[in-house]
């Protein structure tokens, strides 16, 4: 369940939000989605495939933190063990929402049912100072929510040009651990390389163009985190 409401300092001014990370706050998940424009700040962290939904016949780019269901490899003593968090994780508990129909600008809302807020008194992060105006916290996190939902909106056209060039492809991996467990990666697709090789110059111009090039090569780059995520899951397995 959520309970969804516009954020607003006389409801919502003495309210905490928990900073730090565990399981309960919804951490707790094998992969999250993420937007092109920040395939370059994650790329250095995690793999980043594409999956396809069947219900809005869409695909949908996801940033890969474990091997199973509920399984985050990045949470260590109550923090993130990464130098940067997908937007869609460091905005909870906070999402954009607006006016009725859809149109005009984005509001900020938050789930007043998710596990990270906290009501007066308790511990965490405060969202608005005494005065009532945003705290530097909640600046931080409504910037992250602006560039989620700008890269969101924007996605569209990543993704209708990676279809026209049909470069996507199914992709499945089977993961052995050290100590003998297995693991399967199904379900994902992934940048046909060939497929990219092949493109004409005028092709290739014109997805750097249009700003997809950049993102197809940060989505490339990143499957390099695959052998740092398994050292990560053969650590775990051992301790």
């Amino acid at each position: 369940m959520s309970n969804h409401q516009i954020l607003n300092p006389t409801d919502h001014g003495a309210l905490r939000v928990r900073a730090d990370a565990a399981p309960e706050l919804g951490d707790g998940v094998m992969s999250c989605l993420v937007v092109p424009s920040e395939f370059r700040r994650l790329a250095c962290e995690y793999p980043i495939f594409f999956r396809f939904d069947g219900e809005s016949r869409s695909f949908a780019a996801l940033a890969l933190f474990g091997f199973e269901g509920g399984e985050n490899l990045f949470l260590e003593d109550g923090r993130w063990d990464a130098a940067s968090r997908p937007f869609a994780m460091a905005v909870q508990p906070f999402l954009v929402g607006r006016p009725q129909g859809g149109q005009g600008a984005g509001q900020v809302h938050i789930d007043m049912d998710h596990p990270r807020v906290v009501l007066a008194g308790g511990e965490g992060v405060r969202v608005f100072d005494d005065a009532g105006q945003p705290s530097p916290w909640l600046e931080e996190v409504a910037g992250m929510l602006g560039a989620l939902d700008e890269g969101y909106r924007a996605s569209g056209e990543f993704y209708a040009a990676l279809d026209r060039h049909d470069l996507l492809e199914p992709f499945s991996m089977d993961v052995t651990l050290d100590n003998g467990a297995s693991h399967r990666l199904v379900g994902y697709h992934l940048i046909n390389e060939e497929k990219l090789r092949a493109l004409d110059a005028a092709a290739l111009a014109g997805l750097h163009d249009a700003g997809h090039l950049e993102p197809i090569f940060m989505a490339l780059a990143s499957l390099g985190n695959l052998g740092k995520l398994v050292r990560r899951k053969n650590r775990r397995a051992d301790g």
